[in-house]
C-alpha cells in the first residue's frame, strides 16, 4: 500500500481530501453539509423503521446554522440546561428534551417553558420541583416529566466519561427506587455510551430490564441516551432498531436516542496554519491553533486527531511536533510526519472536527476562536458563517 494510500484509508472526513484550506481564514472550522446529511438519513432510516424518534445532542454539536437541514431529518434536541434548551426552541423544530444534573429554581422556571421533557438526577430533585412541574401542565399539557437511571454498568474505557462509575453523581440506582412514588413521572432516560457500537447498548439494555424492568411497564417512553456510533459504518443498525421493537412492543414504550457525534462524525475539520518553526530535541511547529482552547477533547480522553496528508507516525519523511500558541507547555497536539517540510504559512487539516470541537471551545490565554464555514463536497459551495472578534472575547468577561 503507498503512502496516499494509508494516509488516505486513516482519514474520517474523507469528503476534504479535495478541499483546499486557504479558501478559509485560519483558525476555522469548516462542516460539510453533505456528508451532514449522509448521517442524518441513516438517522431517519433507524427512525422510520423503528418508531424511535431521535434527537440532536446540543451539548455535541450546536451549529444553528445548520438547523434548517437537521430539521428535515430528527425530531427535536436534547439539552443540558436553559441555555441550550433556549437554542432548541428558538433554531430547531420539534421536540425539546432538557436533563442537568441539578436544576436551580430560577432555571427550572425556565425550563419550564422551554422543554417538552425534562428529566431530573434524583428524586430529591423532583420532590423539589414537583408541584410547581404538574402546576405548569395546565399551560402545556403535553409537557413530560422523568428520571435518569444508573444501571451501575460501566460500559466506557475512559474514566471522564463514565457516568456509571463509581461514585458518579449522575442518574438514581435501582435501589433508590424503593418506597417511591413514581406518579407524574412518564419516563426513564439512561446514558451509558461514549461513541461505541450496538453490543454496549445491548449489555446495558440487559442490566436495565433486570434492574428497572417493573418500572419499565409503569411507563411511557424511554430514553437510551447518547454515546451511539450509529454512522460510522461499522454499527449493526440492523439489530438497533430490532432492538427497539422489541422495548417498544413489550413495554409499549416511545423509544428515544440522543446520539451527538452519530450526527456530525466525519463531517468536518479544523483548519490550522503554521506560525513558527524551531528546534528543541525535535523539530517543532507552533501553529495558530490549540489543542487547550480548541480541541480540549484530545487532551481530555486523550487522544490524537488525525490531519489529512500527514501521518500520526514517523512514516513520511519530516517529523514535527505540533503544539499551539498557549502558555500552557502541554498543549500539544503530538508529533506528526509529512512528505515535504513544514513552512511558515502551511495550512493543516485536523480531521473529524464537527463533534465535540466548537461546543468546547475557550479562549483562555486571549486566544481568538476559530471561524465557522460551511462546505457543499458537492457543489463546491462554500460559506463563512462567523467570524469571532475581540469583543466576543471581552463579553465573556467583566
Amino acid at each position: 500500500m503507498s503512502n496516499n494510500t494509508s494516509l488516505e484509508s486513516a482519514v474520517k472526513s474523507k469528503s476534504f481530501l479535495s478541499f483546499d484550506p486557504s479558501r478559509v481564514p485560519s483558525p476555522c472550522f469548516v462542516v460539510d453539509e453533505v456528508a451532514l446529511e449522509n448521517n442524518l438519513k441513516i438517522l431517519n432510516q433507524i427512525q422510520r423503521a423503528s418508531g424511535a424518534k431521535i434527537l440532536l445532542a446540543l451539548k455535541a454539536f450546536s451549529m444553528f446554522s445548520l438547523a434548517p437541514l437537521i430539521n428535515k431529518y430528527l425530531s427535536g434536541v436534547c439539552a443540558s440546561g436553559v441555555n441550550e434548551a433556549t437554542l432548541g426552541k428558538e433554531e430547531f423544530s420539534g421536540e425539546v428534551h432538557t436533563f442537568c444534573a441539578a436544576f436551580s429554581k430560577t432555571d427550572f422556571d425556565e425550563v419550564l417553558a422551554l422543554s417538552d421533557h425534562i428529566v431530573f438526577n434524583s428524586f430529591s430533585q423532583w420532590n423539589c420541583f414537583q408541584a410547581s412541574a404538574k402546576a405548569y401542565l395546565k399551560h402545556n399539557p403535553h409537557l413530560s416529566f422523568g428520571l435518569r437511571i444508573n444501571p451501575m454498568h460501566s460500559e466506557g474505557a475512559t474514566p471522564i466519561y463514565d457516568p456509571c462509575a463509581p461514585g458518579s453523581r449522575l442518574g438514581i440506582r435501582a435501589q433508590e427506587f424503593e418506597e417511591q412514588s413514581l406518579e407524574g413521572i412518564s419516563g426513564l432516560h439512561f446514558h451509558t455510551l461514549c461513541g461505541q457500537g450496538f453490543e454496549p447498548l445491548s449489555r446495558t439494555l440487559d442490566k436495565i430490564e433486570h434492574a428497572f424492568g417493573s418500572y419499565l411497564h409503569k411507563m411511557k417512553w424511554l430514553n437510551f441516551g447518547g454515546g451511539h456510533h450509529i454512522t460510522d459504518g461499522q454499527y449493526d443498525i440492523d439489530s438497533l432498531i430490532n432492538t427497539i421493537i422489541y422495548f417498544k412492543k413489550k413495554y409499549g414504550l416511545q423509544i428515544y436516542l440522543e446520539p451527538g457525534e452519530a450526527i456530525a462524525i466525519n463531517t468536518g475539520i479544523l483548519v490550522s496554519e503554521v506560525l513558527d518553526i524551531k528546534q528543541n530535541h525535535y523539530d517543532l511547529a507552533i501553529l495558530d491553533t490549540s489543542a487547550t482552547c480548541h480541541m480540549p477533547d484530545t487532551l481530555e480522553m486523550p487522544y490524537k486527531a488525525n490531519i489529512l496528508h500527514a501521518s500520526i507516525d514517523n512514516s513520511l519523511p519530516y517529523s514535527y511536533r505540533l503544539g499551539g500558541q498557549t502558555c500552557l507547555a502541554g498543549d500539544v497536539m503530538g508529533d506528526y510526519s509529512f512528505e515535504k517540510p513544514l513552512k511558515i504559512g502551511t495550512r493543516l487539516m485536523f480531521d473529524d472536527m464537527s463533534h465535540y470541537t466548537m461546543v468546547k471551545t475557550s479562549t483562555f490565554n486571549g486566544i481568538p476562536l476559530p471561524s465557522i464555514a460551511i462546505w457543499n463536497s458537492e457543489t463546491n459551495d462554500l460559506r463563512l458563517v462567523k467570524q469571532f472578534s475581540y469583543e466576543d472575547f471581552k463579553s465573556r468577561l467583566s
